[in-house]
């Protein structure tokens, strides 16, 4: 049997079996370790040769604030930068970002720049613990470490994020607690463990929405936060739409509510506070092709002749973020 792929996440899973030593973490800490198998996910040898040639420098430079910034082109040697660039482009598509890496800009398919500016005002991060719920590439987590929180941990099931993200922790270096490990929020034990709980582009995935308000709700701490964005329609609490097919070409969307249906949803899974700090139509600026994300994406996904429409017909992708409390 091919041996799986680990990274070094051990420390965060260490600090999970602290508050957790029975068998159910146990089972965790095994899942976490056999999840990348290279039988299952064919690419994954070939992302990580690109992983393991990246060239081995220290950053000059590290800006998290305002920007994702690690590193300066003066840091690397010409070779140094032609064996950087090809491993990142080994990973293409790039979805969430953008980034800057050894001035090497990483021009993502997604301005999630643009999103964290709208979210992170309503975010008191600093000394708490943080889960970012199918967190991709783990971008809006590195935003979130500029706030000093004690710890951020992204899960995301995809091989290909899960090597971004640890190609992005290789260069910002030092015991940093951030890590990113391969799997679902089923996966995790509901202890409570989070102040902040982040569910950015996932609830629309979800089969059923209200089982997965009620796994976030698990995971936070009394009194702690919910951050949730998805995707939304205009309409009162009875709105909801159920895509007979797909959804902008998507092929796993089930449900998209109005704000007031959500709002609806989120009180009766046990959510107090609850408040829509932004609600607003994706644009092509926002969500686009690129260099380094070079299939279809927005444009390709609505009505060429009616851009307020999706290509199925549907209203065209608007999306909401809520803040929630979870009662002490």
């Amino acid at each position: 049997m091919t041996k799986t792929i680990q990274f070094d996440w051990q420390e965060s899973l260490n600090w999970l079996s602290q508050e957790d030593a029975s068998t159910g973490m146990q089972s965790l800490v095994e899942q976490v370790n056999s999840r990348l198998s290279p039988e299952r996910y064919g690419d994954l040898p070939a992302w990580m040769v690109h992983f393991n040639k990246l060239p081995k420098v220290s950053p000059s430079i590290t800006e998290l604030q305002s920007e994702m910034r690690i590193g300066a082109a003066s840091d690397l040697s010409p070779d140094d930068l032609t064996a950087l660039c090809t491993a990142l482009e080994g990973l293409i598509p790039w979805r969430k970002g953008p980034i800057t890496l050894f001035d090497q800009f990483i021009d993502t398919e997604w301005r999630s720049d643009w999103k964290w500016d709208r979210v992170q005002q309503h975010l008191d991060l600093k000394g708490k613990t943080v889960l970012d719920v199918g967190c991709g590439n783990g971008y809006h987590m590195w935003r979130a470490l500029a706030s000093e929180p004690a710890r951020v941990l992204g899960i995301d099931p995809s091989p290909r994020f899960v090597v971004q993200f640890y190609m992005l922790k290789k260069y910002y270096g030092g015991a940093i607690p951030i890590d990113l490990l391969p799997i679902g929020i089923q996966d995790l034990p509901g202890k409570a463990l989070f102040d902040t709980v982040l569910s950015m582009g996932v609830l629309y995935h979800r089969k059923s929405p209200m089982d997965h308000l009620v796994d976030l709700m698990n995971q936070l701490k009394p009194g702690g936060q919910l951050l949730l964005e998805t995707l939304v329609i205009e309409g009162g609490e009875t709105d909801v739409l159920v895509p007979e097919g797909r959804y902008a070409k998507m092929p796993n969307v089930w449900f998209l509510p109005s704000v007031a249906a959500l709002t609806l949803w989120m009180k009766k899974s046990g959510f107090i506070n609850i408040d829509c700090i932004d609600e607003s139509v994706t644009s092509l600026e926002e969500q686009r092709t690129t260099d380094w994300m070079r299939f279809h994406s927005l444009e390709q996904y609505l009505d060429p002749d009616n851009s307020d429409l999706t290509f199925e017909g549907h209203p065209r992708p608007r999306r909401a973020v809520l803040i929630a409390t979870k009662p002490e």
